[in-house]
């Protein structure tokens, strides 16, 4: 059995004639935090949205767990249901409250009865510190308490991974920490995550392993100390040098 929780292989997508995703290959071990960065439209969030399938890779083999994932529709189900994915935006059910939200996939994909998905769901809201909004509607939260949720609900289904696709870019500033504390109280926990993020100090404080994208390829990874420190390519210290001046 290999201690590979992802593994991407010669990895291409197209949209259209647009070449998005160019001989992607990258392993994320059971329990390694991977912080993606790179410039807009550089294909880091059609990368976790192609674990997750939301996407669909035209070439090369993605397995998650060991698992390949194909066009049966089971192989899909049994992915989603192993990886959780936290978006930019929040993606919550405005008409449902934050409890009927966290429960809804545990009841429906999980099997569990309410009393159990509602016992999870109130597990995991203490967990992202906000017990006390179990019973309010999404839009009479704030954004980062929102993202909490959207948080919380990914862990009611017990992920083996948490994929999260630029998670505070939505934000306003002083809601970012409040997000990126949980995240990290995550990964100190020992989550296997995939992080889409400019957040360089969340990287620099969680990521065993840095990668950069440019142009629909991974250009440069190692470890953070060597890509902050001593960036090979110059296309990735131009953009520290951007970033890292914010």
């Amino acid at each position: 059995m290999s201690d590979a929780a992802i593994e991407l292989a010669g990895v291409n997508k197209w949209f259209g004639d647009f070449h998005v995703l160019k001989n992607i290959d990258l392993t994320v071990k059971t329990g390694e935090k991977v912080v993606v960065c790179g410039p807009s439209g550089s294909g880091k969030s059609t990368v976790v949205r192609c674990i997750n399938q939301l996407e669909k890779h035209q070439k090369g083999t993605i397995r998650v767990d060991g698992v390949e994932l194909t066009d049966d529709p089971k192989s899909v189900a049994t992915i989603r249901s192993e990886v959780g994915m936290v978006f930019q935006q929040f993606n919550l059910f405005p008409h449902l409250t934050v409890l009927e939200n966290l429960t809804l996939g545990p009841i429906k994909a999980r099997g569990l009865s309410r009393k159990e998905a509602e016992e999870k769901a109130r597990h995991y809201l203490a967990r992202v510190h906000i017990p006390d909004q179990a019973d309010k509607r999404p839009t009479q939260l704030s954004g980062g308490q929102q993202q909490r949720v959207a948080i919380a609900r990914s862990l009611c289904m017990e992920p083996r991974v948490l994929l999260f696709d630029e998670p505070t870019s939505a934000l306003d500033p002083e809601m970012i920490s409040e997000v990126l504390d949980v995240m990290v109280e995550l990964a100190e926990e020992g989550m296997t995550m995939v992080v889409v993020t400019h957040e360089m100090g969340f990287a620099r404080k969680v990521a065993d392993k840095m990668i950069f994208m440019d142009a629909g390829e991974i250009v440069e990874q190692g470890h953070p100390e060597h890509f902050f420190t001593n960036p090979q390519s110059e296309r990735c210290r131009k953009f520290l040098s951007q970033i890292l001046q914010h």
